[in-house]
């Protein structure tokens, strides 16, 4: 019988299942991942390299397709979506962070941050961006170039962009990996404040213990199944589990 998550999640995964490749070559990145993530709430995905945690992060974003199973953002199964409507999920209804940031050269900041609405042809909020943008700090940054901002400049810059939509959930890939210790640890607090003032979802991947610590949740992964669970843990905690999971391997 097949394991539900928990119910009314922001996002989850039903028995996916992710092979790359075929025959005797085929890689099992993902195998039958049941996993649920609650709402206004800061899960981190870990796991040993090769686990799968990337894997899984993309097949809940829509921005890989899952071999079977199902992956959900609240009622909607992505993987049975055509292309042009999960375009239009990651557009409207996701919320994403990148290590490398991917802003656009040629645009300021504020226009990197009113991208996503520019390209749906929705309004902007202008009482949220300025919460935003004064949340974050930027204020004085908008008209310049992403090329005239620091690294932890340039990512405050990409967390406004993911949050000026409203999206029902913001993915964040190793969003502190380009960035000095002071930096990282401004943007984790930030999405942490996120999600205790907006009620934000954000899953963030990371193999960074010290990170993952400032999540409510931490979700396990090793070879491309769920291998742990851990509530409110600190970074000695996580360590230890991740230490556990390599010897185990």
């Amino acid at each position: 019988m097949t394991k539900h998550p928990d119910p009314a999640p922001a996002v989850a995964a039903v028995d996916l299942v992710k092979v790359y490749g075929r025959g005797e070559t085929a890689v099992r990145a993902l195998d039958g991942v049941t996993v649920g993530f609650r709402r206004a709430a800061f899960t981190a995905i870990m796991g040993p390299s090769g686990s799968g945690k990337s894997t899984l992060m993309h097949c809940l974003a829509g921005l890989d397709t899952a071999t079977s199973g199902q992956a959900l953002l609240g009622g909607t199964d992505l993987t049975r979506q055509p292309d042009r409507v999960l375009t239009r999920v990651r557009r409207e209804r996701i919320g994403f962070v990148f290590q490398a940031f991917n802003l656009l050269p040629q645009l300021t900041a504020a226009q990197n941050i009113t991208l996503p609405l520019d390209l749906a042809g929705r309004k902007v909020d202008p009482v949220l961006l300025d919460g935003l943008v004064g949340a974050l700090g930027i204020g004085d940054r908008l008209t310049h170039r992403p090329v005239e901002l620091s690294g932890g400049q340039q990512q405050r810059v990409a967390l406004a962009r993911a949050l000026v939509s409203r999206p029902e959930v913001v993915f964040a890939d190793e969003p502190t990996g380009n960035l000095d210790s002071r930096s990282g640890a401004e943007v984790l607090g930030l999405l942490r404040d996120c999600v205790r003032t907006l009620g934000q979802t954000v899953v963030m991947v990371t193999h960074d213990p010290g990170a993952a610590a400032y999540a409510d949740r931490v979700v396990l992964l090793a070879d491309g199944r769920l291998a742990g669970d851990l509530d409110r843990p600190g970074r000695d905690a996580v360590a230890a589990a991740l230490h556990d999971l390599a010897v185990a391997r």
